[in-house]
């Protein structure tokens, strides 16, 4: 009786072959023959789960980059500034699964410039991070005295700071350090916080000055 074979499973398997063929000789080199190669396959049998095109593979594996990537996160502190540094650091290669992974993730950032069919699914994970970022500031000075423009500006320096750890990262030989990353948030979001007052409530409530009730 033939072994029964999970379609999931078998996709994953190529994507993970995806994976290691951009992380070793680049985006451009992915093909059919190459990705049976690595995964055992026969072409037929990877025809039968994707069609004939190899976008077809590419368009899945990027896919499973994008869920891997959102997946990161699972345990964050309730504090919003130590959260910050998790969201941070989860998104930041720390292992060397993780930092193949970023460097496919870079080089379908970099197709997508010129490339439209990859270009939305790019500009959709670039916006989904930018939009976490800058709710979780929000969070963490809202005990400061912020105008909406200098929160944006911040959060922008945030994203660039992870876009940052991303390309680095993509083009070491090895991953990044995950205490080093976050000493490096931890410090970013302490200066930060340092830049802006405090909110009037918060600089009376830290001076011992009681409410007064009834107006």
């Amino acid at each position: 009786m033939p072994k029964r074979v999970d379609p999931d499973a078998r996709r994953e398997q190529v994507a993970d072959a995806v994976i290691d063929e951009i992380a070793e000789h680049g985006l451009r080199s992915v093909t059919l023959a190459r990705i049976a190669t690595r995964t055992g396959l026969a072409i037929g049998s990877i025809r039968h789960y994707f069609g004939d095109h190899v976008r077809e593979v590419m368009r899945f594996t990027l896919s499973v980059l994008m869920q891997r990537a959102a997946g990161r996160a699972t345990t964050m502190s309730d504090d919003p500034v130590t959260r910050i540094a998790d969201v941070v650091t989860f998104a930041t290669p720390t292992s060397e699964q993780e930092r193949k992974e970023n460097a496919a993730i870079v080089e379908y950032r970099v197709m997508a410039r010129t490339d439209p069919e990859f270009a939305a699914d790019s500009a959709a994970m670039s916006l989904a991070a930018a939009g976490v970022i800058r709710s979780l500031l929000r969070q963490a000075l809202a005990d400061r005295v912020v105008d909406e423009e200098s929160l944006h500006r911040e959060a922008l320096l945030l994203f660039t700071l992870i876009e940052g750890f991303s390309f680095s990262a993509a083009l070491l030989s090895a991953p990044l350090r995950e205490a080093d990353v976050r000493a490096v948030v931890t410090a970013t979001m302490e200066r930060l916080r340092d830049a802006y007052p405090p909110a009037e409530n918060d600089v009376g409530a830290a001076a011992g000055v009681p409410e007064v009730a009834g107006g």
